[in-house]
């Protein structure tokens, strides 16, 4: 069973409005999910909703096998107080309080203070030399760090972080990255917000909101790429036998969900709907990936031929060294490629080879 789980949540303001679009969100224990998107994408209503301070237009959410939409207010609050320790950009700190103060504040709240457990907690993050001061007293990164103390001091299981090192500069950042990833290694399941891709790439997992529709990024740039050149591949490859593409007739790798490839291609401006039944139905190129589907099949079908011919190598064989050359090659390379095998207009396999710039 997954730790979080949500079920087609949407979050919806007026008509045609969305913060979350039917998003199908998933953590394990112990995991940490990093989630990216430019501003506005529906990255704080996700955390907000996880930690019981927003609640859901439809869908469900459910945390630890409790559906957060059965609970009332004051549940939602005792559930947060108890299951979820909660992180943001800005540090949210009370202004007359002590370092100590602030964390012990937190336990008041969850049963009873003790003082000698959030001096521990503060140590921890390496504040035992600043118990008594001020948070005007404190730099950004150290206000942080109590913050981290504070989310800690009732032993969450979960951790929800907002753009944590929003407000850092880069020695306060690597601190705090550090205490999240000692947190991590003890356990604790982290749901981070982030813009940035290299702490999205310390997360066991990434994905990305892009107008409340969640993509997910475990892949990396060139593993996606490759997923995003296969998917393209096979829509001109089923235009040539004149079937019409979709999310039924192609097959995308096992490596990642065929919807969260699509949706990724149609938000990166490669694919779209051809008829009003959206991603569900039939899809097309757009001009942008119809350039990119066209360069990809020459570079395949020429790197075929080249080996084929050139270097006799049987069908199997020049096949499967063309898949990897149809990533790699430059458009140089390949025209240069061209002009050695004379413009050629076919592949081995009888196959048109789409006309470069090079050819007469």
């Amino acid at each position: 069973m997954k730790l979080i789980e949500t079920f087609k949540l949407t979050k919806q303001y007026g008509d045609g409005l969305y913060a979350l679009k039917d998003v199908n969100f998933s953590a394990d224990h112990g995991e940490w999910v990093a989630v990216m998107g430019p501003s506005g994408s529906g990255k704080t209503t996700l955390i907000n909703i996880l930690g019981c301070m927003d609640s859901p237009t439809s869908g469900s959410a459910r945390v630890n096998d409790v559906d957060l939409a059965t609970l009332s207010q004051s549940e939602q609050t005792t559930f947060r107080r108890e299951q979820i320790g909660l992180v943001f950009q800005q540090f949210h700190l009370i202004p007359y309080l002590t370092a100590l103060e602030n964390v012990m504040l937190a336990q008041y709240y969850h049963s009873m203070t003790d003082e000698n457990e959030a001096r521990e907690a503060l140590a921890r993050v390496g504040l035992s030399e600043r118990l008594t001061h001020l948070p005007s007293e404190l730099s950004g990164g150290e206000q942080q760090r109590v913050c981290i103390a504070r989310a800690l001091i009732n032993h969450p299981g979960i951790i929800l972080a907002d753009e944590p090192t929003g407000n850092l500069d880069e020695e306060n950042e690597r601190i705090v990255m550090q205490l999240f990833r000692d947190l991590h290694r003890e356990g604790h399941t982290i749901i981070m917000v982030t813009h940035d891709h290299a702490i999205g790439r310390m997360a066991d997992r990434r994905v990305e909101l892009h107008h409340g529709v969640l993509v997910d990024l475990s892949l990396t740039t060139h593993e996606a790429a490759e997923v995003f050149d296969e998917i393209l591949e096979q829509m001109w490859l089923l235009g040539e036998q004149k079937v019409e593409p979709s999310a039924e007739t192609l097959v995308v790798p096992d490596v990642v969900d065929s919807s969260s490839a699509l949706v990724s291609m149609l938000e990166l401006g490669m694919i779209k709907a051809a008829t009003e039944a959206g991603l569900s139905g039939p899809i097309a190129y757009t001009p942008k990936g119809e350039t990119r589907a066209r360069a990809i099949i020459r570079r395949h079908r020429l790197a075929q031929k080249l080996f084929f011919e050139k270097f006799d190598m049987n069908e199997q064989q020049a096949d499967a060294n063309a898949c990897q050359l149809e990533h790699i090659l430059s458009n140089e390379v390949t025209d240069s490629v061209c002009a050695f095998l004379g413009h050629p207009s076919a592949c081995p396999h009888n196959k048109p080879i789409p006309r470069g710039d090079c050819c007469p």
